[in-house]
């Protein structure tokens, strides 16, 4: 007995020891080590809350050290918040006596929600420090953000608490109608480069007006949200040429969330519906991306022209059009999880210098999709009364990414003039290049563009591009999307081709 009264003691004793170099600590002598000097939160709008950015402190000496506070220096009233190694401290805002073993680190997380009145007005930053230690031991690492002031359209909230709705497709959804003489923001129906738009639950355009897009406007729709063109509803985006790489003339519409980390991720708001009976639609110069569906026509009136058109990373389809009408050149989608241009249950298409490329990371996807019949509808057939596609590029990482879906209870006609195609089972007997000059005329197959970079949706060529002058001059569209002078032979795609950056 006495042998493991021995050892019990023995053992509490060692444990005691090994608890208390935990807390065997010297104070902070101002060495430490960060990961970075400056944090930068990238630009978020006023009063949305950024993401969570990270900074890394490192004890380089021998000795376990206890960093007397950890602060921010605006303290209590600063619109930073952090967390240190988990914990919380006063408010996310003040740490005291923290302890940070030698050779080790840790890791400091910080976030922020800002108004723009708390911005300098001169450069509409807002900026801290994190403070580590006092008087001589002092160290800072500063804190940056760019507000970016904003208009908000929002559902309003009802008295008993629920938001406002509007319908879609039978269906009620959080939304609310833009409204020509709104007392707080003036014509709604009006979108200008004065400010960005922030737009929450479906902006919904009412029968009879028109919703129109300056060039410059910037959209950004929040989760689950989007524009809804209602019946007998016009939308008109009127994007132009830019001259630099901020794209000061394009109109763009995107998510809500500005930070650089989520700059090409897909699904971040839902689509632009546009409900059957809407009408005499344009689009010239529009940049869309992160959508689940980007532009969803279904049976529009009349022709939509779509000119001059980027679309991108879209989780179901870059265009979706049910029985419609459209008329597209120079239109470049890439990245789509089922397909970039679905043409379903018939309508007239004709398309001309477009780029329709996909690289979605599953192997079932299309680039283009061409159906004359809808599963549910009623009738379930409608006559695809033409699908025209003129010196266009249709490639992807798919061995198909051509896609035909014919019914033949109903008319189904199409036409390649001068396309490279993507397509490797040529010896289905819908495809057959060679010899069916009624629908597949100069078709080049399978070769590869050879795009500047897929990944960043730069699908420019160069004159070692299989698609360099390739098209034919009778479809020529004389400007190509960058507002540049096609040559001729021109090239095809939405693109003339220049040389590439070395």
């Amino acid at each position: 007995m006495r042998k493991y009264f021995v050892l019990f003691i023995f053992g509490i004793i060692l444990a005691f020891s090994s608890c208390r170099t935990d807390f065997d600590t010297v104070a902070s002598t101002g060495d430490l080590k960060f990961s970075k000097d400056t944090v930068y939160l990238d630009t978020v709008f006023k009063n949305i809350g950024s993401s969570t950015y990270q900074l890394k402190v490192y004890n380089r000496s021998k000795n376990d050290i206890s960093i007397p506070i950890i602060q921010l220096k605006k303290g209590l009233n600063s619109k930073y918040r952090m967390t240190v190694d988990g914990m919380t401290g006063t408010n996310g805002k003040i740490f005291k006596d923290v302890t940070l073993l030698a050779k080790d680190s840790l890791y400091i997380f910080i976030e922020t929600t800002a108004d723009i009145t708390d911005a300098d007005p001169t450069d509409f930053l807002y900026t801290d420090e994190i403070q580590f230690d006092s008087g001589a031991n002092l160290q800072e690492v500063a804190l940056v953000t760019l507000i970016q002031d904003a208009v908000f359209l929002y559902p309003k909230q009802n008295a008993d608490g629920t938001k406002e709705k509007i319908q879609i497709d039978g269906k009620d959804v959080d939304g609310f109608y833009l409204d020509e003489n709104d007392p707080e923001n003036g014509n709604e129906l009006i979108f200008t480069k004065q400010k960005p738009y922030v737009i929450y639950g479906y902006a919904g355009v009412p029968e009879n007006k028109t919703v129109t897009f300056e060039a410059g406007a910037r959209v950004h729709f929040h989760a689950n949200s989007g524009l809804y063109v209602g019946d007998k509803a016009t939308l008109e985006i009127n994007g132009d040429i830019s001259t630099t790489e901020k794209l000061e003339k394009e109109v763009i519409f995107e998510g809500d969330r500005l930070e650089s980390l989520y700059s090409d991720i897909p699904g971040q708001w839902k689509s632009v519906i546009f409900a059957n009976g809407s009408t005499n639609h344009s689009i010239n110069h529009l940049t869309l991306k992160n959508a689940v569906v980007g532009l969803d026509f279904k049976n529009p009136l009349n022709t939509i022209q779509i000119k001059n058109t980027q679309i991108y990373n879209c989780v179901e389809y870059g265009i979706l059009a049910q029985n419609a009408h459209i008329n597209g050149e120079n239109i470049v989608i890439n990245y789509a999880g089922i397909s970039g241009l679905s043409c379903v249950y018939g309508g007239s298409y004709s398309f001309t210098h477009c780029t329709f490329n996909n690289n979605w990371q599953n192997s079932s996807h299309f680039a283009v999709n061409l159906s004359n019949s809808l599963a549910g509808a009623t009738p379930e057939t409608n006559p695809l009364t033409q699908a025209t596609f003129n010196n266009c590029i249709i490639y992807g990482s798919s061995t198909n990414e051509f896609n035909l879906q014919k019914n033949t209870s109903a008319a189904f006609v199409y036409q390649l003039n001068n396309c490279l195609l993507k397509f490797g089972n040529t010896s289905n007997a819908d495809y057959q290049f060679k010899t069916d000059t009624e629908h597949y005329n100069n078709i080049i197959l399978n070769e590869n563009p050879k795009f500047y970079n897929v990944s960043k949706n730069q699908l420019n060529i160069d004159k070692t591009s299989s698609a360099f002058a390739k098209g034919n001059q009778a479809y020529i569209i004389p400007l190509d999307i960058l507002g540049i002078t096609r040559t001729s032979p021109p090239d095809l795609g939405a693109y003339q081709s220049k040389d590439f950056p070395k």
